[in-house]
């Protein structure tokens, strides 16, 4: 089976954030956007909403970094996740990520990552505007194509 990942296209996030209150809610059973594994920027003056995420990189830096050898993928989703048993918090996965998306839990003092919900995305379930979607590389290349040669075509014919 193919993995999976994230894909968001940003012209479709409005920005109400309920990626990060089902995210929060489904990890921690409170709503609350501290404890979101994901995140929505903001860019006010451009009018632009980008939901962020963990990448699940194939060479992770927070995986390579820890001490402890607390950050595994998980060979099922191909998610990087982070093991809070052996997880210090010591935060290296936080400062090494150069996406910004290794979070550090403030009442556990563990680091904390997106981690697919397991296979089973609650952002990508609960997102009113379809602008986080789980698919695999093959079908997130295919719809980029798809959208770039309707363009050309839709320009042709103007």
């Amino acid at each position: 089976m193919a993995q999976k990942m994230l894909v968001v296209d940003y012209s479709k996030c409005t920005g109400c954030r309920t990626c990060e209150m089902a995210c929060s809610l489904y990890r921690e059973g409170k709503c609350s956007p501290a404890l979101s594994r994901n995140r929505v920027v903001k860019f006010e003056v451009e009018g632009v909403n980008v939901p962020t995420t963990c990448a699940n990189c194939g060479k992770p830096y927070c995986m390579l970094i820890c001490p402890m050898k607390a950050i595994v993928i998980d060979n099922r989703t191909g998610a990087v996740v982070v093991n809070e048993e052996k997880c210090v918090g010591c935060r290296a996965c936080a400062v090494a990520c150069p996406l910004g998306q290794a979070n550090y839990h403030p009442e556990r003092k563990v680091a904390i990552k997106c981690d697919l919900c397991g296979g089973d995305p609650q952002c990508v379930r609960f997102c009113p505007s379809g602008a986080i979607s789980y698919q695999t590389m093959d079908q997130s290349l295919m719809n980029k194509r798809r959208q770039f040669f309707s363009r050309i075509l839709q320009e042709g014919v103007s």
